[in-house]
């Protein structure tokens, strides 16, 4: 089994600790580099890289925040997991904006952080259904007025337009699949596409690309 390779970004000693001694437990991830702050955290992805980073926001040096988005920019295939304190809505816009794939809280049982782990690698974000819902309606917000219609929606194919609006729902592939009478296989086939058409490395980044592209609309939020 190919293992799931994490690097860990926190300036606490003991939740580094913590969170590889939970990810250990599991046959299919491997912690490969620690990070005491940011600027460490983007050289770790840049010479290991890891399929994942879970990466703290408020840490020395460099935050999450511009870590997130160099760690984007250089290894545009690490799917990068917030693991922090902070709720402010402020941090779960700038993150997602700068590519994060997820968002979880320090209070999490320690099997959803390994859920997680496991989401964000598949492509499939990691956020609170109340802080998506608000996220999402403020990038559906910013592309008011710069709608561009089916030009816009002629890039993706009516079933690749179906399955994002899914996704933007929080349906997982499995419910895709099930949704639409269609493998798994056929659902992941379709993501991919979609990834490579909108530029984007996972589901988060191609609903909020879809958003403001005007591929999608609120509405369709509600229609899971």
């Amino acid at each position: 089994m190919e293992k799931i390779r994490v690097i860990i970004a926190d300036d606490h000693a003991v939740v580094r600790e913590g969170t590889r001694h939970i990810l250990e437990q599991e046959e299919d991830i491997q912690v490969v580099g620690e990070a005491r702050d940011g600027a460490e955290a983007v050289a770790l992805a840049e010479t290991l890289k890891p399929d994942v980073a879970i990466v703290d926001i408020s840490m020395p040096v460099m935050g999450g925040i511009e870590a997130t988005k160099r760690i984007k920019a250089s290894r545009p295939g690490t799917a990068v997991l917030i693991l922090t304190s902070y709720d402010d809505d402020r941090y779960v816009f700038a993150l997602l904006a700068a590519g994060a794939a997820g968002y979880l809280l320090k209070d999490v049982a320690s099997e959803e952080v390994v859920r997680a782990v496991r989401s964000v690698h598949a492509g499939e974000p990691v956020l609170h259904p109340a802080i998506a819902r608000k996220v999402l309606a403020r990038f559906a917000a910013e592309a008011q007025g710069g709608y561009a219609g089916r030009d816009s929606e002629r890039l993706l194919t009516e079933r690749e337009l179906d399955i994002l609006r899914l996704a933007a729902c929080g349906l997982s592939n499995a419910d895709i699949a099930n949704r639409l009478s269609v493998s798994m296989r056929t659902v992941q086939a379709h993501l991919t596409q979609v990834f490579n058409k909108l530029g984007a490395s996972s589901r988060t980044e191609a609903v909020i690309a879809g958003l403001r592209r005007g591929m999608l609309r609120l509405e369709d939020l509600d229609e899971g």
